[in-house]
């Protein structure tokens, strides 16, 4: 089974930036899924374009069996499939002047009548799904702070609790940790990996950190210059394979075996397959 199926998909910028070039592929229900490269090899582009937010010029994207996009158009069915996909941003996007539980119940505002969201009225209910994922990314003592007295690390994981509440099937996140210490992105990656082991969601998260990458997702897929030149298991990701995708061997290349630095309280990668799906 595919939840997220990317078939020939291509995408310029001008007539001669090329940020997606033929890019063929498939990722099965629950997978944690790294998406790795230099800057400029299309992460950005290839996440946007499933979570249907860029079009490209040709190919097709299908979300758990549903178009998303095909030959430089939309489907038709595009808010439907979007309401399946939560895309976790760089910067965060959330509201800095409403609290963090208003930021996160925005995550149902497509489950709601029209009059209750143009109100941001929610129910008991709705309220106690956004506490309880506050509470399972770590930050419940947060949720009536403005977002803009967050730190970023937090707000992250606000972001995060978002795509909870959504009940998003996928979650998409473009450079998440690309802005924070080595604490806060800790933290945040953890949160990623435990709804994606506990609750079986699919993520695609797109890193410059090549030792994070390996380290939390068994998968990854490597860009360069907009094609896909490596989609294998993190421990085969060898010093001639990031030199293959980067030009030269990264900073942030383990010295170490990744099969040696296991992810806390998850153990180490190795099958491409969640382990609850399994």
């Amino acid at each position: 089974m595919t939840h997220i199926r990317i078939d020939r998909l291509t995408k310029s910028y001008g007539r001669s930036v090329k940020a997606l070039d033929s890019v063929s592929l498939q990722i099965r229900p629950g997978e944690m899924v790294g998406l790795i490269g230099p800057s400029g090899s299309g992460k950005s582009t290839l996440l946007r374009s499933v979570s249907g937010l860029v079009v490209g010029e040709g190919g097709a994207i299908w979300v758990d069996d549903r178009l998303v996009q095909s030959d430089g158009k939309l489907a038709r069915g595009i808010r439907a499939t979007r309401g399946k996909i939560g895309f976790v941003f760089q910067q965060f996007n959330l509201v800095n002047r409403l609290s963090i539980m208003t930021n996160v119940l925005a995550g149902c505002l497509k489950e709601i009548p029209l009059r209750r969201s143009l109100l941001m009225w929610f129910t008991a209910g709705e309220r106690a799904a956004a506490f309880e994922a506050l509470r399972r990314v770590g930050i419940p003592e947060q949720a009536w702070k403005r977002a803009s007295d967050l730190s970023g690390g937090q707000q992250q994981r606000a972001a995060i609790a978002r795509a909870l509440v959504q009940r998003a099937q996928v979650i998409l996140a473009d450079e998440p940790i690309a802005s924070l210490d080595p604490e806060s992105s800790v933290r945040v990656m953890e949160s990623l990996i435990q709804i994606n082991r506990e609750d079986g969601i699919t993520v695609v998260v797109s890193l410059h950190q090549v030792e994070i990458a390996m380290r939390y997702c068994p998968r990854i897929v490597g860009l360069k210059q907009g094609r896909l030149v490596y989609d294998g298991a993190a421990n085969g990701v060898t010093p001639e394979v990031l030199r293959d995708i980067y030009g030269t061997l990264p900073e942030s290349y383990p010295a170490a075996d990744p099969a040696l630095l296991p992810v806390p309280g998850f153990g180490g990668a190795g099958s491409l397959v969640n382990p609850k799906l399994a």
